[in-house]
Formats: structure tokens, C-alpha cells, sequence
């Protein structure tokens, strides 16, 4: 399936100007391709409590989940493509924490857009922490991780 980045950007683009950000004053959208098709989006939205913030690549990840799209596998919900903008619509990379988020949306293969260009998210993620590594840690015992 061929991805449409400037209309994958132009989702992020809208997505941020919908975004809730008080506190640092910047606006940041993601716009999501899933193997089915179709895009989903989301944008950061902010919180005094700074901790609590929650960034674009979450809400995008959330409504993907929420729409019973995304059953955690290969399947038609899976991200194929993503698309983070600031408000300005220039690409902005995910941080780490959502990186590990777009991992198990779509797996190493997810094309991220940059400034350059799309690159897989496994070149952004090297050696990534996943569902595998918390299996193999698991304690036979109780089924606790050690």
C-alpha cells in the first residue's frame, strides 16, 4: 500500500491546531496510516501537572485502539505510516516514550516522516524493549517479572 505523506501531513497539520497546549505553547499533531486505510489522528494535550501531559503519538495510538482497530498484531489495524508535526507543520521525531508507544502499533517496519524523509522505527528504536523481552523475564513461579 502506498503511503500519501502530504496528506498524511496535512492530517498531523489539522490534528494540531485541535491540540491543548497552555503551557508550553506548542501544538503538536500525528496522523497515522493503518494497514486497512484508514487514518487516524491525534494531538498533544497538555496538563499543569507536567506529568500527566500527554503527547500526539498517544492520542493516535489511543483512538486506534479505541476504534477496535488495532487487536495488538498484524492485522488491519496495524500503523503502517506516521506523521508528527508541531504546529507550524514541519516534522518533529517522536519522543522515546512514544517511540516505544508506535512500536506496538506497528513494529519495527512503521515509516516515521522526518525532515529527510521517512525511516522505519526501528532505526529510531534500536534494540527495542518489547512484549518478548517481558516474556522471557517472566518469574515460572508466580508469573512475575524478576
Amino acid at each position: 500500500m502506498s503511503i500519501d505523506w502530504p496528506a498524511l501531513r496535512a492530517a498531523a497539520v489539522a490534528a494540531a491546531s485541535r491540540a491543548y497546549a497552555p503551557y508550553s505553547g506548542l501544538r503538536v499533531g500525528a496522523a497515522g496510516q493503518a494497514a486497512d486505510g484508514r487514518v487516524v489522528t491525534g494531538c498533544n494535550v497538555e496538563n499543569a501537572s507536567y506529568g500527566l501531559t500527554l503527547c500526539a503519538e498517544c492520542g493516535l495510538v489511543s483512538a486506534l485502539h479505541a476504534s477496535g482497530a488495532n487487536d495488538g498484531g498484524g492485522g488491519p489495524g496495524r500503523l503502517l505510516a506516521v506523521a508528527v508535526v508541531a504546529g507550524d507543520g514541519e516534522p518533529l521525531l517522536p519522543c522515546g516514550r512514544c517511540r516505544q508507544l508506535l512500536l506496538e502499533a506497528g513494529g519495527g517496519e512503521l515509516l516515521v516522516d522526518t525532515a529527510d524523509g521517512p525511516v522505519e522505527l526501528n532505526v529510531l528504536l534500536p534494540a527495542a524493549f518489547t512484549g518478548a523481552d517481558v516474556s522471557a523475564r517472566r518469574d515460572p513461579a508466580t508469573g512475575a517479572v524478576p
